[in-house]
């Protein structure tokens, strides 16, 4: 009996361990985004000529590096493990910081674009610092540790952006340059970091079986609406948010007053982590979904409604916000669809498919903003959020949803 509870206190010292570890890199991680997102869209405008359409390009190419790296990362994880998966993807997130800094002193905005994607392929392996710690608990906790990991990111909500402010100047008077230096420097931590995890491998008989087909899992309807929430919540974000710096310069705020609200939108984004999970496990994934994709359609009422100073904050941290209820409700709604057998290739179908609408909205963002407008580019944002909603309720309300996983 005594040796059974001191068993069972050293796994709950490990899955703790790993939790917290698994946060700390959250926070570095989320670091390098608040960084991304606040100099690539002024960094990309900067280094472009006269025709400034494509200034949300490199921004684009981040998202498409995390999409075109996030099955590869999956599958390389399933076979070398968590910790030698997310190490290599720190060793190519510093090489990828080098690789950008050294494009602004050269003012090359095609270097720029393939240093965002090697970024973006080193964000590519931290996505999965969530599914980590939710593969390592039973099935009631998952939601929790998902939530738990991605409230490191309040860190980051404090630190990212008054980084951003801090080195923006550092190797003046070429812009832009300290802040993707930064990005080294965080991913080299990370690295350290990581090297404390202790996150079982799969088994051999795991490893080969598979599990079901793919076209059966994607079938159900746990999985649609999983996908659906993650990819809106995602896409909706990655509009606003490259759109926003551009947004405020053209109504004559400074660089201070855009990472002010960069600010605000993480905090937005992962200040309700310590409560998310807990919610999800007593009203339930999609209930959380929903609160989530109507949270984001008043942030893009808000943008709809104003201009203004206030206009831009409270609706970036809204729009954090939305974003926290569905993609934790998405990823935790997602764990209940495989078995270990399949986790590799569904937790990567998932992040793929969420980043290649991303990519494809961030690269549009500039455009749509350039033709259609800010005012209507939110309003199509809120039709999208109601359609979902409405969607949401239906299901909410059949017992299709719970056939299985």
């Amino acid at each position: 009996m005594a040796s059974k509870k001191i068993s069972r206190t050293l796994m709950l010292i490990s899955i703790y361990r790993n939790i917290t570890l698994l946060a700390i890199c959250q926070a570095l991680h989320i670091c390098v985004t608040a960084l991304v997102v606040t100099a690539t869209p002024l960094t990309g405008y900067a280094l472009l000529g006269v025709d400034k359409t494509l200034a949300t390009l490199p921004f684009m190419a981040y998202y498409f590096g995390i999409m075109a790296f996030s099955v590869p990362a999956s599958l390389l994880m399933a076979r070398i493990g968590r910790r030698a998966g997310f190490s290599l993807g720190s060793l190519i997130g510093a090489a990828a910081g080098g690789i950008s800094t050294a494009a602004v002193f050269r003012q090359d905005f095609l270097l720029l674009c393939v240093g965002l994607i090697l970024i973006g392929c080193a964000a590519s392996f931290a996505t999965y610092y969530r599914f980590a710690a939710a593969d390592a608990v039973n099935d009631i906790s998952r939601p929790k540790s998902i939530s738990l990991v991605l409230a490191g990111g309040v860190i980051a909500g404090l630190v990212g952006p008054q980084t951003a402010k801090y080195t923006v100047d550092w190797f003046a008077p070429i812009m832009f340059a300290g802040i993707y230096f930064m990005i080294v420097i965080y991913n080299l931590i990370s690295l350290l970091v990581i090297q404390g995890l202790k996150i079982p491998h799969l088994t051999k008989q795991e490893r080969l079986s598979g599990g079901r087909p793919m076209r059966i899992i994607m079938c159900k309807p746990k999985y649609i609406t999983a996908i659906l929430s993650s990819t809106i919540s995602y896409g909706a974000m990655a509009l606003i948010m490259s759109g926003t710096p551009l947004a405020m310069f053209a109504c004559g705020f400074d660089f201070d007053s855009s990472t002010t609200v960069t600010q605000a939108h993480v905090i937005g984004m992962f200040i309700p982590s310590f409560l998310t999970g807990h919610l999800i496990v007593r009203f339930g994934s999609f209930r959380i979904i929903i609160i989530g994709a109507f949270t984001i359609g008043v942030c893009a009422l808000t943008n709809a409604s104003g201009i203004n100073f206030m206009n831009f904050f409270i609706s970036n941290t809204l729009v954090g916000v939305g974003w926290n209820f569905m993609y934790i409700g998405g990823s935790s709604l997602l764990t209940e669809t495989y078995e270990p057998s399949e986790r590799a290739k569904v937790q990567a179908s998932h992040d793929f498919i969420v980043f290649f609408v991303t990519v494809i909205l961030a690269g549009l963002s500039g455009l749509l903003q350039a033709y259609i407008g800010w005012i209507i580019l939110n309003l199509i944002i809120l039709i999208i959020a109601i359609i979902f909603v409405l969607f949401l309720f239906y299901l909410d309300h059949t017992k299709e949803r719970n056939i299985g996983v």
